[in-house]
Parts: structure tokens; sequence; C-alpha cells
């Protein structure tokens, strides 16, 4: 049972959605579109997305530009967090982090692990963290991985966590 009124509950939440990948387009980014179909289901507004390459320098700028918008409330990425060579997104997006938030990745591993992939669950570098006041979430390209965090542990926890990081401005 959540401790959060029915009106916290049913807000829409502002998020980005970017997917990061160096052969995905519109018509491919299939893990895109589950954040996004999800989302929306849920009564959030994707306020923008956009795919980007496996560059670090690119990954920047798009998070540079929503960062800066002060309606965005949370960002969710979908892939480069694998252990290949052109996989940067955890270096890229950790660095930006004002609290680590070592029990989604934890979490998502396990889940991920028990339900879905066994031991090649810990090749998953998949994390979260807060910017500020904004909530940040890395997840694989796997469209059935984005599914399963998104179902198990973003969509059920995002008011809390958006409420969480942004209490002291209501006070």
């Amino acid at each position: 049972m959540s401790h959060l009124s029915e009106k916290d509950r049913q807000k829409s939440l502002a998020v980005c959605v970017l997917t990061i990948s160096d052969t995905r387009t519109e018509a491919t980014d299939k893990s895109g579109d589950v954040v996004r179909k999800m989302l929306e289901t849920a009564g959030h507004q994707v306020v923008d997305s956009r795919i980007c390459r496996d560059d670090k320098k690119e990954i920047k700028n798009v998070l540079d530009q929503w960062l800066d918008e002060p309606d965005v409330q949370a960002i969710i990425t979908t892939g480069g967090t694998g252990i290949g060579f052109r996989d940067v997104t955890i270096e890229t997006v950790t660095p930006y982090f004002t609290k680590s938030l070592e029990g989604f990745g934890e979490l998502f591993r396990l889940l991920s692990y028990t339900e879905d992939v066994g031991s090649k669950a810990l090749l998953s570098r998949a994390t979260a963290g807060a910017i500020r006041e904004k909530i940040l979430f890395a997840l694989p390209g796997s469209s059935k991985a984005v599914e399963l965090a998104m179902e198990k542990l973003i969509v059920p926890e995002l008011h809390h966590i958006v409420r969480e990081l942004t209490k002291h401005l209501n006070d």
C-alpha cells in the first residue's frame, strides 16, 4: 500500500526518453516504444523522445538540454549499458548523479536473474540516480529487459521517487 495520496498517484509526470544506439532508428526503436507506451498507459507525459549514438558527447548534449528544462521530472535511457566497447551510457550518466540509487540496479539484476536471463544478468550495468530534483534511469537496450524494469520497478515507484526528490520544494 503506497503512502502517497490518490492525488499524488494520479499526477502526470513529465518524462524524457533517450534511446542510445548506433543501429536503432525510429522505425526499429522497440525499447523506446515500450518505455513511451508504458509511461503513457500509467498517465505520464512523454515530453521529448530522441535517439542518439553510443557517444559520450551526444548523450551529454541531450542530457544537458533536458536537465536545463525545469518541467522535466524524469529521464529514462535505454541502451549502452552492457560491457561492450561502444557501451558508454553508464560512464556518461553517473558523473551527473547527485545521489545514486543503487537499489534499482540490484533489484533489476535480481528480477532479470529470477524471471528471465539467469546468470547473464550479471552483465547488466543498469543504474539509476538523482540529478538534483530529477531521476534518471539507465536501462538496457533489450525490449524485454525494459518491459521488466518499467513494469516491476519504475512505473510503480516513479511518483514516490519524484515526490521524495522534490518535497523540499513544497515545504
